[in-house]
């Protein structure tokens, strides 16, 4: 299943945590010209480099699947990161 929120919280120096909730198909959209120019940057990547373009891109889509559920967290000093995949 594609992602369909991503969560970010960061917490700011007074301690307290600014909270941005992002939609994972509305950003798709605004950026699907900028993604149209990624796939052909990769295809002619995989082409230059004699890497099946038909694997790369199954390979990219089982890393998309794997996606719903992570969690990554970064604690630096005062500051800390939270971005959650739902």
């Amino acid at each position: 299943m594609i992602p369909h929120l991503v969560t970010v919280r960061h917490r700011r120096p007074g301690g307290r945590w600014l909270r941005l909730y992002v939609p994972v198909l509305p950003v798709l959209l605004v950026l699907s010209p900028l993604l149209l120019l990624a796939v052909l940057a990769g295809l002619v990547a995989c082409l230059a480099t004699r890497v099946s373009p038909v694997g790369a891109l199954r390979g990219t889509g089982q890393l998309l699947w794997a996606l719903p559920g992570t969690r990554i967290e970064i604690e630096q000093g005062r500051t800390a990161v939270l971005v959650s995949v739902r």
